[in-house]
């Protein structure tokens, strides 16, 4: 430890710059001068050793964490379970580190200032219960469907480039059909381009193969996560387990946190954001937020557009009032939120957190 001590009835802001294998940790009191300095291994005992240290230099307000989501995952899940008060701070930005330079203390000095002047002040997502889970579950189907159209397209490619008896048996087939024949190739002794051709795609084919039953299993896992969270948010017209997924995982496992549905949209990059200047009175599109979130908003308004008949009407009365269908379209979004915003904040983050126990 680097520093004084604290008077025992200060209020105390606690920075810490998140690593792999070691948090540091500023210390500064409500005054906003600097206390003391601290380092911990990212472990349970260097977790618990940090609350200590920040205890014993008066009432801590607040713990700034950069990285709650990354390295300060861990650190965050476990002061919030001891009851403190975390708050998610993003890193400085580059007018600051010009000014103040760069290094771990100076990093955590600078969350601790965020915290102390409420320029920081976003709950970080708990991390815990199902919706957790459906964060890892559907990071992994993500990472096989980028492995398998990745494998599709390398097949693709190889067919051009093939010796003219080979790719005249493989063009125009659909992608299915593609795999069936590829997987069912016989190519010898790889002694000639064809022979190491054949094999290239029998190999590639039985990627995508193996890649398509991770998938659909992956998907079911999912489909039965997302119903046990959120069967409201389910059954509603045009969700399917994929949308509801991003937009739990958006929402975190403590949908509390978010302060209104105006917050919730603007998470999801379906808020207008103000444009104005002078005599000029208008908004932009809001290109920030989860964009996974956007894009599964986006994918419940199309499907609603098709089959559901209110919103085919709430789209012919827009449009005969002058709008694109563009614009409808992010005014459907918009309501969507709200829609999806109201469901999930009537999810009890106390029957995630027992689920959370269950599967410790």
């Amino acid at each position: 430890m680097v520093g004084g001590r604290g008077s025992e009835s200060a209020h105390v802001v606690i920075g810490v710059d998140t690593h792999k294998d070691e948090h540091v940790a500023v210390a500064i009191d409500q005054l906003g001068a600097r206390l003391s300095e601290y380092r911990v291994a990212t472990t349970t005992k260097g977790y618990a050793d940090l609350e200590r240290w920040s205890c014993s230099l008066g009432e801590v307000r607040a713990f700034g964490v950069e990285g709650t989501g990354a390295y300060g995952a861990g650190l965050a899940r476990f002061l919030t379970s001891r009851g403190r008060t975390v708050v998610k701070v993003n890193r400085p930005d580059r007018s600051t580190r010009r000014r103040k330079g760069k290094s771990d203390p100076t990093d955590a000095e600078m969350a601790a200032r965020a915290v102390l002047a409420n320029v920081a002040d976003s709950t970080p997502k708990s991390g815990v219960g199902e919706v957790e889970m459906i964060r890892m579950l559907r990071n992994t189907r993500i990472s096989a469907l980028k492995a398998r159209t990745q494998a599709l397209n390398q097949m693709q490619a190889l067919i051009v480039t093939a010796p003219a008896e080979l790719q005249e048996t493989l063009l125009g087939l659909t992608k299915v059909k593609l795999m069936s024949r590829c997987a069912r190739l016989r190519p010898g002794e790889l002694t000639t381009p064809t022979a190491v051709a054949k094999h290239t795609l029998k190999s590639l084919a039985r990627r995508c193969r193996q890649l398509t039953i991770e998938i659909d299993s992956l998907r079911n896992e999912l489909s039965l996560l997302t119903s046990r969270a959120a069967p409201a948010l389910i059954n509603s017209f045009g969700v399917g387990p994929d949308s509801a997924a991003a937009l739990l995982v958006t929402a975190g496992s403590n949908p509390e946190r978010l302060n209104s549905e105006a917050a919730f949209a603007a998470l999801c990059g379906v808020s207008p954001i103000p444009a104005s200047s002078g005599k000029t009175n208008r908004h932009r599109l809001n290109r920030g937020g989860d964009r996974r979130a956007n894009a599964a908003l986006h994918r419940i308004v199309i499907v609603r557009l098709c089959f559901d008949d209110r919103t085919k009407t709430y789209m012919t009365r827009r449009t005969g009032e002058g709008m694109t269908k563009t614009e409808v379209i992010r005014c459907l979004k918009r309501y969507v939120a709200r829609e999806v915003f109201r469901i999930l904040r009537e999810m009890r983050p106390d029957v995630a957190l027992q689920t959370a126990a269950r599967h410790l």
